[in-house]
């Protein structure tokens, strides 16, 4: 069967030929433009579903990023706190050695002595009270402004801590148990100071109290120490998730960007396309009655 070629069948396939050359054209121009190679979903269904799906991961380490960086804030602000308590604790060690001295000190030394055991007392509970974001770091999940109360009680409870997610199926706890650090009441090292301050007005000898303040010092030392620990272990987690962020990124680039150099020489190949279509469509075209009449 021989196929007949008409004007009319020349004239449409020209037309088609020029509008695939535009839809290409309009594109690569959106591409330039843009510099994304999908603009729309039904450019490439497969990687528009990569593309969604890369940025949920990316969305989810942002996400992880936030947490460790509150978390760092947490774990710093505890670490500060701990740092300044033992120092604290170990003036008082040494005032209490140096009060053990019973026969040299006389009433007037006492006095002073128990004054700066009040004002160690009052140090500590700052360190004790210390917050982070409005939020007591040594008193759990506390609402309240204050971690020890008048009673040297702990608001929070240490059996429900603060933690952050900084990873899939991974959190850290960023506050510390000021309970179990400090002590509570009348067993509380703030009780202590109190008592060696009032055992030296009194004229009893502290030299037994020498080992209470060295237990509550090393109570201060080990819990600065699994901070610091903690701390360590954040930070490899923090280079991790940026190191991810970035493979992440890359692979983001990597489906949704363009590489603009070729994009270019294509939209230059393309331009030519269209201008040979046009030119070629325009001597397909079947002439009009006016063409007839000059």
């Amino acid at each position: 069967m021989v196929t007949r070629s008409t004007q009319l069948t020349l004239a449409g396939a020209a037309n088609r030929s020029l509008q695939t050359a535009m839809t290409e054209l309009a594109r690569l121009q959106d591409q330039a433009s843009s510099q994304r190679a999908i603009t729309r979903p039904s450019d490439d269904p497969r990687a528009t579903a990569e593309a969604l799906a890369v940025r949920s991961e990316q969305r989810s380490v942002a996400q992880f990023q936030r947490n460790a960086d509150n978390a760092q804030g947490w774990l710093t602000t505890v670490d500060r706190a701990l740092g300044t308590a033992g120092s604290v604790l170990q003036r008082a060690r040494d005032l209490a050695v140096q009060g053990a001295n019973d026969g040299a000190l006389s009433p007037a030394a006492r006095e002073g002595l128990a004054a700066e055991f009040e004002g160690l007392r009052d140090d500590l509970l700052t360190q004790a009270n210390t917050a982070y974001l409005g939020r007591s770091v040594f008193a759990g999940d506390s609402a309240a402004a204050l971690a020890v109360d008048a009673a040297y009680t702990f608001t929070g409870s240490g059996t429900a801590p603060v933690t952050r997610r900084v990873d899939e199926g991974r959190s850290v706890r960023v506050d510390a148990d000021g309970a179990s650090i400090f002590g509570q009441g009348a067993a509380s090292t703030f009780a202590l100071l109190d008592a060696i301050a009032a055992d030296l007005r009194a004229g009893i000898p502290i030299r037994d109290r020498i080992e209470e303040v060295d237990a509550r010092l090393t109570s201060v030392v080990t819990a600065h120490a699994e901070i610091g620990s903690r701390q360590t272990q954040l930070d490899r987690t923090v280079t991790n998730l940026a190191s991810r962020a970035v493979a992440i990124e890359t692979q983001r680039s990597a489906v949704e960007d363009v590489d603009l150099a070729k994009v270019i020489l294509d939209l230059t190949v393309q331009s030519t396309v269209y201008q040979s279509a046009l030119a070629v469509t325009a001597r397909v075209l079947p002439p009009t009655l006016m063409e007839f009449l000059r």
